[in-house]
Parts: C-alpha cells; structure tokens; sequence
C-alpha cells in the first residue's frame, strides 16, 4: 500500500491533522471516517460488553451454580480485567489502529505473532455476532407475542434462523452507513441499559424485595446436589462452586476492547481509547451488580419459588412476572434493544479487525476485503463478510443430536446444538487473545518498547501487566478445562471436551492457511514496495 499524505484540497479525504501524520507514520493512510467522540467510542465498547445481555443469559448459570453470593464473585473479575484494560489501553494510546489486538500484537512481538492473535480474535467475535443475535430469538419471540397475540416459538431453528439473518441483515446496514450510525445505535444502547438495569432493579423493589441484604451473603445450599436449583453437585464446597459460578461474571467482563478496534475513525484516539476502555468496565461491572442484586432480591421468599426461578425453566421472566404487564413487556423491549446493540457492536468491531487484516494482506481477496466505500468511508466488504459468515454459523442450531454422539475419545451431548458449542470457543478464544496480547506487551517492554502515547502505565507496566496476566491464563485453564460431562464445570459451562477441542480445531484451519500462505512474510516494507511498483 503507498503512505501518501492526504490532499487538504480534496474534500473526500480526511483532513491532514496530526491524527492521520501519526496513522502515516504507522504506515497507512487515512481512509476511514475520523467521526466519533469519547462517548461515542464508550457506547460502543459499553454496547459489546452489555450487562443486561450478559446478565439475562448467565444469571440462572452464576446464581444457580453457588447461590446468591455469587454476586461478589463479580467484583475480582471486573478488577483483573481492569488491569487488562490498563494494559489494553496503553497500547491503543500507542497504536490508534483498527483491528486493535492484531495490531498490537504484530507491533509487540512479530508479524506472525500478530496474525495468529488476529486470527483467534477476529473468529471469537463473529461467533459472538451470531450468538449474541440468535441469544435475542427468545426475548423478541415473547414480546411479539404479548404484543400482538403471536405463537412465535423462540426454540425452533426456523425461527432462530429467520430473526437472526434480519438481524444481521439490519445490523450490516447500519454499519455500512458509517461509524456515526453505528455510534448512534450504541448510545441509544447505553440509554437502555441504563434504564434496562437500573430501571428493573428500582421497579423490583418498588414491588418489594423478598430478601434482606444478608441474603446475598448466602449460597442457600448452592454446594450441595439436594438444594442446588440447577441439580449438580459439588460436594459441600463452596470454593468448588465459585470456581464455576465465576464463569458467569468472566463470560460478560470483555467487549471494552472494542473501543481500539474503531480506534481510526476516532477523534484524539490516543487519549480517548484508554478511557473509553476502563469506563465502559468499570460502568458495566457496576450496571451489573445493581441487575444482579435486584434480581436476587427479588426472587421468590419460598423455597419453591427461589428454586424455580434459579432453574432454566424460570429465570428472570419468573422474577419478573410480579410486575405488572405492560412494565414486563417494556423491559422486553429494552432487552431486545441491547441485544441489538451489541450485536451490532461487535460486528463493527470484527469489521475493522478484517478491515486491518486485509490492508495487511493477511487474509484471501485482501484487496476485495480492504475496499472501503468512497461515501460513507466504511469497510464494506469486511462489514458483508462479518454478516454472512455469523449467518453461517447459525445454521449450527440445526445440528442437535438427539443421542450422545461419541467423537474419538468426547462425547458431544445429546440436546445441544452445534451453534452452543461454538460459542463455547467466544468466550475461550476472547481470553487466549487477550492473554497473548499482554505477553506480546510484556515481551516488547523487555524488549526496551516506551510508551510514547497519551495514556502510559510507567513504573506500574511491569506489575499490571504481569497480574494481568496471571489472571487470564487462570481464568483460560478455568474456562477449558474438561471435568467430564456430568461435572459442574462440563454440564453448565463448556460441555467437558467440547469447549477444548473447538480451540484446538480452529487453531489448527488457522496453522494449514498460516503454513502455506505465509502471511507474516508480507511486511509493511514489502506491500509499499509493490504498491510503488504499480
């Protein structure tokens, strides 16, 4: 690619600011649309983390595996993945790039180092997409049939399919149309989340709490088989439970990265990426303490009741029944918006990482893939590709065994469809690329790398950075490790093998494309060569 400044004359092109003199030092020329603001990079980062997506899918998970106190498990995780977005946001200061780990990964260590971080990444956040989108089938199917007296069932894969190819289909639109669209649904996200979780834990105690405050201190026999609402055991532990129910906070706590990932299209990215990171955290963790905590106060006093709200079959529409209506079926559409939301927001964000992946040349029909709209200056085609490989995805809910089905030395479980154990790898492959992401910081640090953007960490690089770390290389052990199907960790969470055996497939498509295109081989130096050439 040829780094030629901009033409001040052309009024197509980005203004010469210092801004795009650094993008061009980096070695890319500003081509995307540098329109958004802190709020509007906080909303997206605030929009793919979302707490009420979060919360409403994992509640009945974190609470029924170790009981109200799970609750406090929330509070050591959104602390570790604040060093992580200290981390994250030194990094973005320095290199204000989209597709934001791969690009730091490839100017921390290596080129290759770099793509095999991208590469990971990059599938984390398009199984999101499709997970996050088929997620809100079940909440929209309800509401639309409050609403207009519809029998739409939310678990036949027709309809899974049919909601969710709409919804990326919207989605994709309103990304094309510009980052400014997609900031604009994002802040309409953070307006209702906010409403949406502060809003339902006001209207549950206005109807009255069943609980007192010592009940979040409780785990109501959570660690014992006969009084665990979910029916696994782990053995009088509480210590074993929390090692699972922890999963349910660790499963929401990311997204914040995404703030890099429109790092370009950003105004003063330098100063704006960190904060926007740490905020959109530390807002989060406490939108989604408040959720929690109205949830379980609110649910049911009778020991019938409370179980059957912390099983699958009950959840938070059982807590939520006691209101009246009409206030249910508004917070159904206040779900339905931040589903929206972020789905939208992480396909942005898996945009801008093909995007950046493409101008590198790293990935087949680079130069189809890198082409940016000459009218609303979007990546286009990577915003198609991030809408078509999710709808991929989702055909998987049409893979569901209806026996045990044994692979090898695993057992895939009967009654869980093929989309449920990719997503298992969203959330596994989210922790690998982070966990390589800060090595590779920890690797250039020692390597003499200084910091030279707005937002530095100093004398605390070495200790956040290693703590990070530690963090996240426990939490990925916790995440993949196989205990066997009818463990805790197995039946709720990654499935035993599955979870492990997806990383280790994906990984190895990635090795046979990385062994014989060799993309770490086209260097910066290299591309602007034979863009000079032409």
């Amino acid at each position: 690619m040829t780094a030629t400044a901009p033409d001040p004359s052309d009024t197509s092109s980005p203004a010469a600011t210092n801004e795009d003199t650094h993008l061009l030092s980096l070695g890319y020329r500003p081509e995307l649309r540098r329109v958004l603001g802190l709020f509007d990079n906080f909303s997206i980062a605030f929009s793919y983390l979302s707490p009420m997506v979060g919360v409403y899918s994992l509640f009945v998970l974190g609470a029924g595996a170790a009981g109200p106190s799970y609750i406090w498990l929330m509070i050591p995780v959104v602390l570790c993945m604040l060093l992580v977005a200290l981390v994250f946001g030194e990094l973005g200061s320095h290199y204000p790039l989209a597709g934001a780990l791969y690009q730091y990964g490839k100017r921390s260590v290596g080129p290759a180092y770099g793509w095999w971080v991208g590469w990971i990444y990059g599938l984390a956040l398009l199984v999101t997409v499709a997970s996050v989108d088929t997620g809100m089938a079940a909440y929209l199917a309800a509401l639309l049939n409050d609403l207009f007296g519809l029998k739409l069932d939310a678990t036949n894969h027709a309809t899974i399919l049919v909601v969710t190819v709409l919804l990326i289909l919207v989605q994709t639109i309103v990304n094309t149309v510009g980052a400014k669209a997609m900031s604009r649904i994002s802040r309409v996200g953070v307006y209702v989340e906010t409403i949406g979780t502060f809003g339902v834990a006001i209207a549950l105690a206005i109807a009255g709490f069943h609980h007192g405050l010592d009940f979040l201190f409780s785990s109501q026999g959570a660690e014992t088989v006969k009084s665990n609402t979910l029916g696994v055991d782990f053995g009088g532990s509480w210590a074993a439970a929390a090692l699972v129910a922890v999963l349910a906070h660790s499963y929401i706590f990311y997204g914040f990265e995404s703030a890099g990932d429109v790092a370009e299209e950003t105004k003063d990215a330098s100063r704006h990426v960190p904060r926007a990171m740490r905020s959109s955290l530390l807002y989060g963790g406490v939108a989604s303490f408040v959720l929690v905590a109205g949830l379980l106060l609110a649910s049911p006093a009778s020991h019938k009741g409370y179980a059957a709200a912390l099983s699958f079959s009950g959840g938070i529409p059982l807590i939520l029944s006691e209101l009246p209506q009409w206030l249910q079926d508004v917070f159904l559409l206040v779900v339905c918006i931040a589903f929206f939301s972020c789905g939208t927001a992480v396909q942005g964000a898996g945009s801008r990482l093909l995007f950046s992946y493409a101008r590198d040349r790293q990935l087949p029909a680079s130069g189809w893939l890198r082409r940016v709209s000459p009218r609303f200056r979007t990546p286009v085609n990577a915003l198609l590709v991030a809408g078509v490989v999710p709808v991929l995805f989702t055909l998987l809910v049409n893979v569901n065994p209806a026996k045990d089905v044994h692979i090898l030395w695993f057992v895939f479980p009967a009654g869980i469809n093929a989309l449920t154990a990719l997503v298992s790898f969203g959330v596994s492959g989210i922790y690998l690329s982070f966990l390589l992401t800060v090595i590779g910081s920890m690797i250039a640090r020692s390597r003499g790398w200084r910091p030279a953007g707005a937002f530095r960490l100093g004398r605390w690089g070495w200790p956040v950075s290693i703590v990070a770390a530690v963090y996240l290389a426990l939490m990925l052990l916790n995440i993949v490790v196989p205990t066997g199907l009818t463990s805790p960790r197995g039946a709720l969470f990654n499935l035993d093998w599955i979870t492990l055996v997806v990383v280790i497939v994906l990984l190895l498509i990635g090795g046979v494309y990385f062994v014989i295109a060799r993309p770490d081989r086209r260097s910066a130096d290299r591309i602007e060569r034979e863009d000079a050439l032409r």
